[in-house]
């Protein structure tokens, strides 16, 4: 396990068109030198510079005492993101959004994470919205959700359209309105190739917007952009994340299913990570063995 100091980790910056593609990861090697990072005079932020570890996860120092917005559903990459950027020494204001998603509960855990910690926490309530963006297993109750692997084509019925446009402007509102200097999401490679939102493209794009919104200047980072699931619960587990009260299923039950396919991501990424999954799964779902000998597919 790496040493994290507060100075050296967290939000990273640097990519096009104003995109802070940060990616958080271990702390600097014994002897390694930080390079300078070249000038920008139009961010108000302090220059970041970009180091790799071991594992092949990039990293970004950042500026300490930064204010972040962060988009946060309670769910395991938006929490570890949460504790992520609370080790940089960030002020978080986590915000949720009710959409009205099938698994709200995830909303109940998100509360339950930012009072454990005195993070401040609040939900914008846009469930009204839910008919304007059906046809997703997640806002609309007639569509069953889709069990497997994120890889499969029926994946496709979990992207609820335009969801983190809609996300964004509501973080880019509430940022400009407190102050902060940036705001944060929890995209990471895996999503880029089921969820049209979490593209690179989209992601540039909508940092532009932000930027041309307002007068003042707002930066989107996304530091979990190049790092996989399991890259994702092994920074969880150097922070000492409270797995167990983190919610992934889509399906908005008691207990996680282990069949649909945030939960299959999350069953194979603690998997990969060699971590312990402490989360308590329905008596129907099939084992990790299992899963693991069928190539994590149902």
């Amino acid at each position: 396990m790496h040493a994290w100091p507060p100075s050296s980790d967290g939000g990273g910056i640097g990519s096009t068109r104003g995109l802070r593609r940060q990616t958080g990861g271990i702390g600097r090697p014994a002897g390694f030198t930080l390079p300078c990072a070249p000038k920008r005079s139009s961010c108000p932020l302090q220059q970041l510079a970009l180091l790799t570890n071991s594992q092949g996860r990039s990293h970004s120092a950042t500026t300490e005492f930064m204010n972040s917005v962060l988009i946060y559903s309670g769910g395991l990459d938006s929490t570890v993101l949460l504790y992520h950027l609370r080790a940089a020494g960030h002020t978080v204001h986590a915000l949720s959004v009710n959409y009205g998603q099938r698994h709200s509960c995830e909303l109940m855990h998100a509360a339950e994470i930012c009072k454990a910690i005195d993070v401040p926490h609040q939900t914008a309530d846009l469930s009204a919205i839910q008919p304007l963006l059906a046809g997703s297993s997640l806002t609309s109750p007639e569509i069953d959700v889709a069990e497997g692997h994120y890889t499969e084509e029926s994946m496709k019925s979990t992207v609820v359209p335009n969801r983190n446009m809609i996300l964004l402007a509501i973080a880019a509102g509430h940022a400009l309105s407190i102050g902060a200097e940036q705001i944060a999401y929890a995209a990471h490679s895996g999503d880029h190739a089921i969820y049209p939102d979490c593209r690179n493209e989209f992601a540039d794009a909508m940092a532009e917007a932000i930027r041309l919104c307002d007068w003042s200047t707002v930066e989107l980072s996304r530091p979990f952009v190049d790092w996989t699931k399991a890259d994702i619960v092994r920074r969880g587990a150097e922070l000492s994340l409270p797995f167990a009260k983190t919610w992934s299923c889509y399906q908005g039950g008691d207990l996680h299913c282990g069949r649909c396919g945030t939960c299959i991501e999350r069953r194979e990424a603690f998997d990969l990570a060699g971590v312990t999954d402490p989360t308590c799964y329905a008596a129907n779902a099939p084992s990790v063995s299992d899963l693991r000998a069928n190539d994590w597919r149902l």
